[in-house]
């Protein structure tokens, strides 16, 4: 790894949302990082080309070999002959082998579970990793937490890089408790039984962030916050029960961390994915006009509310399962992953998601934090996919 000069960054998941904004903070602030890599599904190989052509990589990767070639002609369109000598990797362990390669730091912007290897090669290779896959660490658990050093996870999730950012107030034996701030997402004050017959596109109408589909959905089923609980008890050493979950629909205040004599330290800023981004990239130092700033000039108000359990249980569900075993939550998860899908397939109702995830939980035996292995969780997953599909396909 880089010792003097930019910072060399490798990009997971580089044509997505956070991929395609860690780009924008990149091409923002020239001289202060070195993309070396970028990977992605290989859905658009003409924006991998493009965003290869932009940062001027060496390696670029699609999970799908089948893009290969026509990554190939893309590259060839944007650079000519210089594209010989970009490296072309493809295939499911495309993105491991390039998040492997010690780059400063790895930006895991991939969705879902299958960011748990990238995650793992990472901490391997002692790069940094700007984590925007909180799956990763939600299913690997103790596997990611045991082979990260001190200092080496930086959050890039907006409400972890808060509290990462407000835990620099004080010390870690004066944290009483983390705040959790939700949107809400966008059947906020609905009952349950107003919610029964949304549709996908309902669901995909967040009101205050722009995302993927399944961190959308998530978002509107509260299931993105229970993943959040989790990562932020593993991720900061907190207890499940010290962490609250409250509803701010303004998403100004992106996490708060409350202190063991009444002082509670929160983040604030319009929402903008990056500002956390940026972070993730440059920690623990900061980088110049990266986001709009709060107008404190302005009349503005800021709302909290307690989140209604009764109607969204995916958070109680996510406690549950961190207290259950060390492969509950790669089962959440993973059970969450095949709901969703099916619920955006039109297969399924909103409230089969949720409710899947409760029936496969409850079936899962568990293995003990201390005896989590990587054929574990996988096995784990595979099980609750193999079950949640099951149980949907009844719906």
């Amino acid at each position: 790894m880089s010792s003097q000069g930019p910072r060399t960054v490798t990009i997971l998941g580089s044509t997505g949302s956070i991929g395609t904004q860690a780009i924008d903070v990149v091409t923002a602030h020239p001289g202060r990082f070195d993309v070396e890599a970028i990977a992605a599904g290989g859905s658009d190989v003409a924006l991998v080309a493009e965003q290869a052509a932009t940062l001027g990589v060496r390696a670029v990767a699609v999970a799908d070999p089948a893009r290969v070639d026509a990554l190939r002609d893309a590259l060839v369109a944007r650079l000519g002959p210089a594209a010989s000598r970009v490296e072309v990797l493809a295939g499911p362990g495309a993105a491991t082998e390039l998040a492997g390669r010690g780059s400063d730091v790895v930006l895991n912007g991939i969705t879902g579970s299958v960011g748990l290897r990238p995650t793992l090669a990472a901490l391997a290779a002692g790069s940094t990793l700007a984590l925007a896959n909180k799956e990763s660490l939600v299913v690997g658990g103790p596997l990611v937490t045991a082979a990260a050093r001190p200092g080496q996870i930086v959050p890039v999730d907006s409400e972890h890089s808060a509290i990462a950012q407000a835990l620099r107030g004080g010390a870690r034996g004066e944290v009483r408790r983390i705040v959790l701030t939700a949107s809400g997402g966008p059947f906020r004050g609905r009952t349950r039984d107003e919610i029964k017959t949304v549709t996908a596109e309902e669901a995909l109408a967040h009101p205050t962030w722009a995302m993927g589909p399944v961190v959308t959905v998530n978002s509107a089923s509260l299931m993105n916050k229970g993943l959040e609980l989790i990562e932020a008890h593993l991720l900061f050493d907190v207890p499940v029960d010290d962490i609250t979950v409250v509803v701010h629909p303004q998403s100004v205040v992106h996490s708060m961390v409350e202190f063991c004599d009444g002082s509670t330290i929160a983040q604030a800023s319009p929402p903008d994915m990056r500002l956390p981004i940026a972070l993730g990239l440059s920690w623990p130092d900061r980088l110049d006009v990266v986001a709009r700033p709060c107008d404190w000039s302005q009349v503005a108000t800021w709302t909290f509310e307690p989140l209604d359990e009764a109607t969204f249980p995916a958070v109680g569900l996510a406690r549950a399962a961190a207290a259950a075993s060390g492969t509950h939550p790669a089962v959440y998860n993973a059970a969450n992953e095949q709901g969703v899908a099916a619920f955006l397939k039109g297969k399924v109702g909103f409230l089969d998601i949720v409710g899947t995830v409760e029936r496969v939980l409850a079936e899962h035996d568990g293995v003990a934090p201390d005896a989590v292995t990587l054929e574990a969780v996988e096995g784990a997953e595979a099980w609750a996919r193999a079950r949640a599909d099951e149980l949907l396909a009844r719906r």
